[in-house]
């Protein structure tokens, strides 16, 4: 069996989609009333907040890994005045997660008709989605930047430069050991297809002030995609490249392996993200805690971890540890793994972004 031609695919201008949000419609004003949620929900937010507090204040880690619905809930302006009042300490999401923001920056609206799209072929075949993105991951790569660093700079500066060929081919020559060798001649590959031309890329992104990506680039607060090839709209485009996706995604899993490293009393919020969060929290904590032990040093420990979703708890108490095998709640990833990731895990049922919200204002009291 020979394997798909991705270069087949005809893609489409991005505004010719019917969009179903716009950035200015659905964004939270941060200093706006939350919406009312549950007395016992708010107990849970009070206590996090507080757990927040005294990590920040003793110079702890606060990490919050989240789902791209957050963003497509309007978050992203309560997620900057967090980052801004020193609250988050790294962010962390998937492929779609940037692939909203990048179009909320880019064109102000974002989301799609799925299943009427995927019957007429054209969900997620977006001309600009899949080539800016991949524009900004070819670029930064180059450098040495990782997929929210590479993405981040590529809405903060509207767009990217292209290195000239012969400067790549030299740099490749001179210094063949440098981690940036493969993907500067990935670089060099994509610009002899005609795919991307040397010089600079620019490209306008008119309400960038929205972008988490960008604000947490600009604040120099880490914000790490952890994507998975295959999942995102950006497959969808004949410029379609694993290899140069994966290796952005490597230098993000290392940074987010850095700051779980020095999560000890620290706090991780993980909210909207039933599958991504507890798998990669998971292998960076098995890996930070190689490491430590052999250097001697303690496992991490003394963490907190807040868990957030709309799906039921399946009626178990995860204070207790995990359910029995025979127990339909044992195959709840996004409890059962940060179950078993030491510290303290909570559970909480509750609308993402209220969450936020309600967090927001019990921390800036």
């Amino acid at each position: 069996m020979e394997p798909f031609d991705l270069r087949e695919i005809k893609v489409l201008p991005l505004q010719s989609r019917q969009s179903l949000t716009k950035v200015e419609a659905i964004t939270l004003d941060p200093t706006a009333s939350p919406k009312e949620i549950p007395a016992a929900q708010l107990d849970v937010i009070r206590q996090c907040a507080r757990k927040i507090a005294q990590a920040r204040e003793q110079g702890k880690s606060v990490i919050l890994i989240y789902g791209a619905h957050l963003i497509r809930n309007g978050a992203s302006r309560i997620l900057q005045q967090l980052i801004d009042k020193n609250y988050l300490t790294h962010l962390a999401t998937n492929g779609a997660g940037t692939i909203h923001d990048w179009e909320y920056a880019y064109l102000g609206v974002s989301t799609e008709d799925v299943a009427a799209n995927v019957h007429e072929g054209c969900f997620g075949t977006w001309d600009e989605t899949g080539r800016h993105i991949h524009t900004a991951l070819y670029a930064g790569t180059a450098q040495g930047l990782g997929y929210g660093a590479a993405l981040g700079d590529y809405i903060l500066q509207d767009g990217a430069t292209i290195s000239d060929p012969a400067a790549l081919e030299s740099e490749i020559f001179a210094r063949p050991e440098a981690p940036e060798t493969v993907a500067r001649f990935e670089l060099l590959s994509a610009i002899r297809r005609g795919e991307l031309r040397p010089g600079r890329a620019k490209v306008e992104h008119p309400w960038k002030s929205f972008s988490l990506l960008a604000h947490a680039r600009k604040r120099n607060v880490p914000l790490t995609v952890h994507p998975g090839i295959g999942y995102d709209i950006i497959s969808n485009h004949p410029m379609f490249n694993g290899a140069v996706i994966g290796r952005a995604a490597t230098i993000d899993f290392r940074l987010f392996c850095a700051s779980v490293m020095g999560l000890d009393d620290g706090v991780v919020l993980s909210i909207g993200s039933a599958i991504m969060g507890p798998q990669v929290f998971e292998k960076s904590l098995s890996c930070v805690n190689n490491v430590r032990r052999q250097r001697g040093k303690e496992v991490v420990h003394g963490h907190t971890i807040y868990v957030v979703d709309l799906q039921d708890s399946g009626n178990w108490n995860w204070e207790k540890g995990e359910p029995p095998k025979d127990n339909p709640a044992y195959y709840l990833r996004f409890c059962k793994s940060y179950s078993r990731m030491g510290g303290k895990m909570q559970y909480l049922q509750c609308d993402n972004a209220a969450f936020v919200h309600h967090l927001y204002q019990q921390l800036i009291g």
